[in-house]
């Protein structure tokens, strides 16, 4: 299989997420009963799938099909009666696994994560609607892959509609039954630049159709939240379409950088400790961003974290016995969550957030850059 330079770079993360730091003999512990961290809102909080077809735009990697997109909707609910949503089917999880490197760990692990939402329970009602954060994983990476921050944000009070962008990640079942593959990595000489501006016109369609997925919105509060990959896509979103107010880049190389035009909106930067320093990239399209970002903006690095630190997958390799960072898989998570619900709180429900004004004795790991 061939793969392009920026493919590899990704994907080579996505074999390491399952590999402990310690001696290449280590065996993992494998437990049965995999799980999230609970929601830390006042919320219930519930999920349901969704599937949209753009009929106007051919599949950019199957150029035979229509763009068709499929999304996980995370809301507020009236209550917690029901079973609680898978994490990802048995074929979803053989798939994505067999991309990554886990020794002793059964295909089908991911497919007995624990969540913590109700499927299709009706939602809460809010005059207005709950305000809307899209999710774009990185790379190869499915949507479920954001579950944790997705439950964690709709139990404070916002819908969170995640989005596999199809035939850019392992495991991803369309309704017709297929489970579809990364076709994208297998394209000769694929530029970053191409796969989040794709993703920019996924997300635009995805606000398009807001009204359609059945759970009261606020259309003129919206952000965008991504890791890797889908942190470079929230950029270009903002660069593209007016409506997304706030933006967060978790972990990701910007594909490109901000030109000198500037983008006045908010933005966090939030990066491991290695790729969230100053200088710390070959491109530096971290520093350039940086400088050309024109609103309110934070730079953040967490020491002990690595690039798949602000998934679930922290706190899930821990858990199976094969740690992806010093910090624990826990710690990750809490701090994920709250600073990614502190720049939303403070830009789309205007609350104050002091703990964005600087350094915090409670999370001494989150450095502000530069």
């Amino acid at each position: 299989m061939r793969i392009p330079t920026f493919a590899a770079v990704l994907l080579i993360a996505a074999v390491m997420v399952l590999v402990a730091p310690g001696p290449a003999t280590a065996e993992p512990t494998v437990h049965s009963g995999l799980s999230l961290p609970p929601p830390t809102g006042p919320l219930h909080t519930a999920r349901a799938v969704r599937h949209l077809v753009d009929e106007s735009r051919p599949d950019p990697w199957v150029p035979t099909e229509r763009r068709q997109l499929m999304l996980s909707v995370w809301y507020p609910a009236r209550h917690d009666d029901g079973p609680t949503a898978p994490y990802l089917s048995p074929a979803e999880s053989r798939l994505f696994m067999s991309r990554l490197t886990a020794p002793g760990v059964p295909p089908e692990i991911l497919s007995t994560v624990a969540t913590h939402s109700t499927v299709d329970t009706p939602a809460k009602p809010r005059p207005g609607g709950w305000p809307v954060v899209v999710l774009s994983p990185g790379f190869s990476f499915p949507r479920a892959t954001l579950t944790g921050l997705a439950e964690d944000l709709a139990s404070r009070g916002y819908v969170v509609v995640g989005v596999d962008h199809t035939y850019e990640a392992f495991g991803v079942t369309l309704p017709d039954g297929r489970v579809t593959g990364c076709v994208a990595c297998e394209v000769p000489g694929l530029s970053g630049e191409r796969v989040a501006g794709g993703r920019a016109r996924d997300v635009s369609f995805v606000l398009d159709r807001l009204p359609s997925l059945g759970v009261p919105v606020d259309p003129h509060r919206i952000a965008m939240v991504g890791h890797s990959m889908g942190g470079a896509a929230a950029l270009a979103t903002m660069l593209a379409d007016p409506r997304v107010d706030v933006g967060v880049n978790l972990d990701g190389t910007f594909h490109p950088a901000l030109p000198p035009s500037g983008m006045p909106r908010p933005f966090l930067m939030m990066g491991n400790e290695e790729h969230g320093q100053p200088g710390a990239e070959p491109t530096r399209t971290w520093d350039t961003t940086w400088a050309n970002l024109s609103g309110w903006k934070r730079w953040l690095s967490v020491t002990g974290t690595t690039h798949s630190s602000f998934t679930d997958l922290a706190v899930l390799a821990d858990q199976l016995g094969l740690p992806i960072q010093e910090l624990s898989g826990e710690r990750a998570t809490e701090i994920t969550r709250t600073y990614v619900a502190a720049v939303l709180d403070r830009h789309l429900r205007r609350i104050p957030q002091p703990l964005l004004n600087g350094g915090s004795h409670r999370y001494p790991e989150v450095i502000f850059q530069p």
